[in-house]
């Protein structure tokens, strides 16, 4: 992915609320859009940089049994 779409995703959500953020992750997800995935692989790529080791087992845990779900 090109570093310039990433900075462009990061900063059109720069400065939401954590209101406006969920708003935008369930749009993503809702509208099952392909053209949504680079921006939802970008939320996540920020949100496992800023975890500690604890939170990156936990979504961990949560990702390996939410894929057994399916």
């Amino acid at each position: 992915m090109n570093l310039n779409l990433r900075y462009a995703i990061v900063q059109n959500v720069s400065g939401n609320t954590k209101q406006e953020l969920q708003d935008t992750i369930v749009d993503a997800i809702q509208s099952q859009e392909e053209k949504m995935l680079p921006g939802l692989g970008v939320l996540f790529e920020v949100i496992w940089q800023n975890a500690n080791e604890s939170e990156k087992e936990e979504m961990l845990s949560n990702l390996q049994d939410g894929l057994q779900k399916h």
